[in-house]
């Protein structure tokens, strides 16, 4: 056995065992029984917002009728570095980050949630920078060991219970394009293994869609990720 595969096989029953780990947790009681309905919107949109609003208007509006509390954070405001790459929050610091910013802050309030709703321009098929350096730093809130998830390896969940995932793409050239939102899916289809997401939806729209199309389009992902 050279030492690539042996070192692959220890992550491997490392991360077995956190999720032996987390199992037991469930059984002492450490998950949550019951969903308590906090929604974490993260918004990618750019310089003013304005491709993104009417979608986070209406987004937090059919959340807060199906009686969600709904933490709204437009990502432009905040200031978040990116993501190092260095590992330091799975070896130095397991679950925080090194960086010392808001990026902790978004990480906590995800990892506190029932509902993560990623609501980005769609850009060249995939998240806005914005939207992308938080994502980035949420990676604290997975484990660094590894397991197959349908024949892929993946890395472990650090919490007993992640949130649902819902992800608001929005054109910004007005009509969405085919090939941009099959890419777009894709995309946030990997990130939902990745975050472990019991159940995840997607929905594209242009930024010229009637109010009214825009309102139904969001209230049906919306009750498909929440199960209404």
């Amino acid at each position: 056995m050279d030492a690539l595969t042996a070192k692959a096989e220890c992550l491997g029953r490392r991360g077995r065992e956190a999720d032996r780990r987390l199992e037991r947790g469930r059984s002492l009681g450490y998950d949550r029984p019951t969903m308590e309905k906090r929604a974490l919107l993260l918004d990618g949109g750019l310089d003013d917002g304005a491709v993104t609003r009417a979608a986070a208007a209406a987004a937090a509006d059919v959340l807060g009728g199906e009686d969600w509390q709904v933490t709204h954070l437009a990502l432009r405001e905040i200031e978040i570095a990116p993501c190092r790459g260095c590992f330091g929050c799975w070896v130095y610091s397991p679950g925080v980050c090194v960086i010392d910013d808001a990026g902790r802050d978004v990480a906590r309030r995800a990892a506190q949630s029932d509902l993560l709703v990623f609501l980005t321009p769609v850009t060249f098929g995939a998240y806005s920078s914005e939207l992308k350096k938080a994502i980035d730093r949420l990676i604290p809130n997975i484990l660094p060991f590894f397991r197959r998830v349908r024949g892929e390896v993946h890395h472990v969940k650090r919490y007993a219970r992640p949130a649902r995932l819902l992800a608001i793409g929005v054109s910004a050239s007005g009509s969405v394009d085919p090939d941009e939102e099959e890419l777009f899916e894709k995309v946030v289809s990997r990130n939902a293994i990745n975050f472990h997401a019991p159940v995840h939806r997607i929905c594209v729209l242009g930024s010229q869609q009637d109010d009214a199309v825009v309102r139904r389009r969001i209230e049906d992902a919306v009750r498909a990720v929440i199960g209404r």
